[in-house]
């Protein structure tokens, strides 16, 4: 299970406040911290609407992608404090100047997001560096995805991809877990789950149903400004998930044979019962539904599975309530 701490831009621009997440981050017991690499000349314009309208000081969505930018210099160093914390650097780029910039950093793979499935130059430049792609769908119908992986595919890339729903944060009806069998029985590649829900139960359960990567969006605090923050997972709810997430994974290698229960027969011996009468009977009475009671522990009388074989049968003594009934107190 490959879990994925989504740092985005809540570092909002301070190379500081990065390396900060990167260090928090780590002790959670994620896999690995993934940025997003945006270049503004090369990907945006004064043109482009804002998704949420947060910081004064960005007049236009341009200004705030400029604002997020990073140096080459900077990106080395945040992938080398990533090694030196022991978690995995990873990206999404926006641009192809951005995938020039992460082949500098020395990427092992790249991420996809979900607006950028259809931008078929954007994923030729990516094809080109021979690297594995972690999918985002979340705007994309089957169709869709459909011609992506055929694009890729095509070109020989390896390929993960992961349900996701584009909403902040996403509500419990848009979900969409039951995607995630779906593509597995489309594409027959590794699956996994992208979370906007800013609920721990959201990966815990894709995690049950089989995915085989999380990733959710970090933030500090979910009060803060940054435009995923309300769609975002704080710190310690990030280490209860992992803690969960690791637990289902172990589960989930170990599967259960439930046509073998030969290791519980010392607590069927003491939770099972065995058949007693509820009453005090005559030899020569006929048994009846209403005369039996299944009493702890098994083994003392006829097992409690046998009693329709006692009913319409006879008694051959006199028996005392509560009396463990025996083959041999029968006709």
């Amino acid at each position: 299970m490959l879990i994925i701490a989504e740092i985005g831009q809540a570092h909002e621009g301070s190379i500081e406040l990065a390396y900060s997440y990167i260090d928090v981050l780590a002790k959670t017991g994620i896999d690995a911290v993934k940025f997003q690499v945006h270049i503004a000349d090369a990907e945006s314009s004064i043109h482009e609407p804002f998704r949420v309208k947060l910081a004064s000081q960005d007049k236009t969505r341009f200004d705030y992608w400029k604002r997020m930018e990073f140096t080459l210099q900077q990106w080395k160093e945040l992938k080398k404090h990533c090694n030196e914390a022991g978690v995995e650097f990873l990206a999404s780029p926006f641009s192809n100047a951005a995938v020039d910039l992460l082949e500098e950093v020395g990427v092992k793979s790249y991420k996809i997001g979900s607006g950028e499935v259809n931008n078929f130059l954007l994923l030729e430049k990516i094809a080109r560096t021979g690297k594995p792609v972690i999918l985002s769908s979340g705007m994309s119908s089957f169709e869709e995805l459909g011609h992506t992986m055929a694009f890729l595919k095509k070109r020989k890339v390896d390929i993960s991809i992961l349900q996701c729903t584009t909403a902040y944060p996403t509500q419990p009806e848009n979900y969409g877990l039951n995607v995630i069998g779906e593509l597995k029985e489309r594409y027959g590649v590794p699956v996994g789950y992208s979370d906007h829900s800013a609920k721990i139960e959201t990966c815990i359960s894709a995690a049950a149903l089989g995915a085989e990567i999380l990733e959710f969006h970090a933030v500090f605090s979910r009060s803060s400004l940054g435009p995923d923050a309300s769609s975002s997972l704080e710190i310690e709810e990030i280490t209860e998930l992992v803690k969960a997430v690791r637990k289902i994974e172990t589960a989930l290698q170990h599967p259960v044979d439930k046509s073998d229960n030969s290791k519980f027969t010392d607590l069927k011996n003491i939770f099972e019962k065995s058949l007693a009468v509820n009453k005090d009977l005559k030899a020569g009475q006929v048994l009846r539904f209403e005369d039996l009671e299944a009493k702890k522990p098994k083994g003392f009388g006829m097992e409690a599975s046998r009693f329709e074989e006692l009913i319409g049968r006879k008694l051959n003594r006199d028996l005392k309530q509560w009396y463990f009934l025996k083959q041999e107190d029968l006709e």
